[in-house]
């Protein structure tokens, strides 16, 4: 009698290890990321694969395919067998902002399916340190007295950063001039050589920059003050509520994910992402670690993003550049 409970312990305690590893089967895992390397996407993706194959014994293999405002990538992943080997990293404007100014060959809304929300982030408004306006109303004045000259910077058309930008220059009548890139690093290369001169940017890329003292923040786009620059004041308090912005970043999939493929993937990324060493990488980063394997929630709450930036769509005239 020992020995067979003792047989059945081991055996419990392999299923309980194996348990995440099942989530895949037994072969690499690719985690695709539709932007360059360096971006919050990227990160975020890095310290998830470290604690994935931490956690299952796998090799996690992280792929940028960046282009198109993430559609290159998303085509990647739908073009993958719905197995779960195959999953993306992304943030939530890949379904609720690209597709209003890319026109796409699937449909975000339905084809691909949000597995995971790992953290949230909103954006902040930048500016090179050495550009000399210490806060928000100063900043403005300097735009104001080149009106129809300067421009912002954003990470891609169709984006928030994006958004945000000409929501600001049209509010406060700045006539500034849209300059996209292929993601925040070679945007931000262009806001510190002084080639645009201001950019909503995400929370991961700029803040370790605004520590460093090269860029200067002057506002940001959540409902409260980030914890990580507290001593920036929100874009409501500076008297512009409607350019209020807050996504989340996460893991998608295909829609054709089989249910308890799903539901066994969304067991190992909840038990890494909730991890204490990736909870803080991301929180040192500048993100807001909030774990959500509620798929139908995080469906409905980009539906409901997604109608909003079409309203904006709409009202500002947005194409593709």
């Amino acid at each position: 009698m020992k020995t067979t409970w003792k047989a059945m312990a081991l055996l419990l305690g392999c299923t309980l290890a194996c348990a995440s590893t099942w989530a895949w089967g037994r072969q690499p895992i690719k985690l695709i990321v539709p932007a360059p390397a360096g971006g919050t996407s990227d990160i975020v993706a890095r310290v998830l694969g470290q604690q994935l194959s931490s956690d299952t014994g796998q090799p996690v293999i992280v792929e940028n395919r960046a282009g198109a405002g993430g559609v290159i990538g998303m085509q990647a992943l739908l073009a993958a067998p719905a197995d779960g080997q195959t999953l993306l990293v992304g943030p939530s404007n890949l379904l609720a902002e690209i597709p209003h100014v890319i026109k796409m060959p699937f449909d975000p809304l339905k084809d691909v399916l949000p597995v995971a929300s790992l953290a949230r982030s909103g954006v902040v408004l930048v500016a090179a340190a050495g550009q000399g306006a210490q806060d928000f109303p100063t900043l403005l004045a300097q735009l104001k007295a080149r009106k129809g000259q300067t421009s912002f910077a954003s990470y891609s058309p169709g984006t928030v950063s994006h958004y945000a930008g000409l929501m600001l220059s049209d509010k406060a009548a700045l006539d500034m001039q849209h300059v996209a890139y292929s993601g925040s690093p070679p945007a931000l290369q262009a806001i510190l050589g002084g080639q645009v001169d201001v950019m909503f940017d995400g929370m991961l890329t700029a803040v370790p920059l605004v520590r460093a003292g090269k860029l200067k923040a002057y506002a940001f786009s959540g409902p409260q003050r980030s914890r990580h620059l507290p001593q920036v004041p929100t874009t409501t308090e500076l008297g512009y509520p409607d350019l209020q912005f807050k996504g989340w970043v996460g893991v998608m999939g295909s829609a054709r994910l089989p249910a308890d493929v799903l539901a066994r993937i969304q067991a190992a990324i909840d038990k890494a992402a909730r991890a204490p060493v990736v909870q803080q990488k991301l929180s040192d980063v500048g993100l807001e670690p909030e774990v959500v394997v509620d798929t139908p929630a995080l469906q409905r709450e980009t539906r409901a993003l997604s109608e909003r930036n079409a309203g904006i769509v709409k009202t500002y005239g947005i194409t593709l550049n």
